[in-house]
């Protein structure tokens, strides 16, 4: 577990020798979902002018990141005009100049996107419990109305049919979570549930015996 003293590693990103990564989270395939690097100003805005390039053009659409074990993993960027960039410039008074800090992301990490009902989340692995974020993070992005007293059930629910999962690539201190909604089944479940007893209008119906409300 990182402490405040702990040293963060760096990894290497083995077309770009002057970049160093603190940070990456990819999907099953290899797409880039989050990275965090350091570098000197030049070397980011080089990094970022060859993921826009052709190959001809010594362009880059994948690069490697070399982990603790040595081993070079390729992380694909796709087109590189639908991430998000953030940058700040820190350690300004250094041997090598001042330093970049960079975060390259898609965009559903910050907010979802509603209208294909998906959203990413972007947590500290540090921490055991997210179920907190990951629900707020679900009805945030739901188009259909959820009661917190539902909260454990549809999370349940959501890992059992794989429209909520844990990344499976990541280095540094955050994991990755993706929750891809399929609102059509997703509505007959919770439909099942509702008249199964299993979720009810109010906290206490099922455990008074009271009978449900019809919920349209």
């Amino acid at each position: 577990m990182p402490t405040s003293s702990s040293t963060q590693p760096l990894y290497r990103i083995d077309e770009c020798p002057d970049l160093m990564a603190d940070g990456c989270v990819a999907d099953e395939h290899g797409n880039l979902v989050f990275l965090s690097l350091w570098a000197r100003d030049t070397a980011v805005q080089e990094f970022l002018a060859r993921l826009t390039l052709s190959s001809a053009e010594q362009g880059l659409d994948r690069f490697h990141l070399t982990t603790d074990q040595g081993a070079s993993v390729p992380i694909f960027v796709g087109n590189a005009d639908h991430l998000d960039k953030r940058s700040t410039r820190t350690f300004r008074r250094t041997l090598f100049g001042s330093m970049v800090h960079l975060w390259l992301f898609d965009p559903r990490c910050v907010k979802p996107d509603k209208a294909n009902a998906s959203a990413l989340a972007l947590l500290p692995r540090d921490k055991s419990d997210h179920t907190d974020r990951l629900w707020a993070l679900v009805r945030e992005t739901c188009p259909l109305p959820l009661l917190d007293h539902w909260r454990d059930a549809v999370l349940a629910l959501l890992q059992s049919r794989e429209m909520l999962s844990c990344l499976p690539f990541a280095l540094g201190r955050l994991e990755g979570h993706r929750l891809t909604l399929d609102v059509p089944a997703l509505t007959t479940a919770l439909g099942d549930l509702i008249r199964s007893g299993t979720l009810g209008v109010e906290p206490d119906e099922v455990e008074s015996g009271k009978p449900l409300r019809r919920v349209a």
